[in-house]
């Protein structure tokens, strides 16, 4: 190492030393389960930042400085699309002056582009709630999805990087044969749900519930993103009465309180589940996600 002087500063000269290798792509990820599948398919050519956790609601989140200078720096965006992030990652998009993560462009992903979405209306109006005029944007909730997101987010790393492109298509070959297994064992898992019926606090598990036969008989929120009054809650205990739902749920992100009002009257349990990357403490990456949503879905039909 040689110490020389420039300008008043004192600079260093490396030379025969091996310095870290920087990843190649930086990913801007709007949710964990984006983040997560980055990460398996880039490994160590990408570097992953999430911009929301398992306990905030996906919906509304506030379009701070910090994360407008994450996407600044970004190479890839990576959002759910659907509008789910209407209320704030345009503003982000907009102000970031990063014209190659603007939609249209190859730094811009949405991975609901790839999923055939359910819920979608027919009309749309402030009467409705916080509908999505696209259809349901909650498609990580069927672990189906996540092989079409894969393979189009294989694609799209080999295009922005192309230097590594034998790198990627590897991951993705190991992730999709461990994830069709991985599929086979949730499947064999979750006979027992097929048909039950259940209550959920938001209509957010759409793709869940059509991937394990599970049906929805009811929801905590009269509309979506209303919170329940207590003559909606009074009704909808009403309606349960007698041939009761055989659980409730809601998302890690999402108020227990009405949940358990009702389950406790309708003497049903009330289960929490994770919806995403990091909602318990044992849904640590997209395969224990998977799997401790269905084991705790188990648990409540006393399975």
């Amino acid at each position: 190492m040689n110490i020389f002087m420039k300008s008043g500063l004192i600079l260093f000269a490396v030379s025969g030393l091996a310095l870290p290798a920087q990843a190649a792509v930086h990913v801007f990820a709007c949710e964990p389960e984006w983040a997560a599948l980055a990460g398996e398919l880039g490994g160590p050519d990408v570097d992953v930042y999430t911009a929301t956790s398992a306990l905030q609601d996906p919906h509304h989140i506030q379009a701070r400085p910090s994360l407008i200078a994450r996407v600044h720096n970004s190479d890839l965006v990576m959002a759910t699309g659907a509008q789910l992030e209407i209320g704030w990652l345009p503003v982000l998009l907009r102000q970031s002056a990063n014209a190659a993560v603007q939609p249209g462009n190859p730094g811009y992903f949405e991975a609901a582009s790839y999923v055939k979405l359910l819920d979608v209306p027919t009309t749309v109006d402030r009467s409705q709630g916080d509908v999505h005029p696209g259809g349901n944007p909650h498609i990580q909730t069927d672990a189906r999805n996540m092989l079409l997101v894969a393979a189009a987010l294989n694609s799209r790393l080999q295009q922005i990087d192309p230097e590594h492109q034998a790198d990627y298509q590897k991951r993705y070959e190991d992730f999709s044969h461990r994830w069709q297994d991985a599929l086979v064992r949730w499947q064999q898992m979750a006979a027992p749900l097929h048909g039950i019926k259940l209550i959920a606090y938001h209509k957010g598990w759409a793709y869940m519930l059509r991937w394990l036969s599970m049906q929805e008989v009811g929801t905590i929120e009269p509309l979506p993103g209303i919170a329940p009054s207590a003559g909606y809650l009074a009704g909808l205990l009403k309606k349960q009465q007698g041939q009761p739902a055989a659980m409730v749920i809601y998302a890690a992100y999402q108020s227990a309180k009405a949940s358990e009002w009702l389950g406790k009257r309708l003497h049903i349990p009330v289960v929490q589940l994770p919806f995403t990357v990091g909602g318990d403490d044992q849904a640590e990456d997209l395969f224990s996600l998977y799997d401790d949503t269905i084991k705790r879905l188990l648990k409540a039909a006393g399975h």
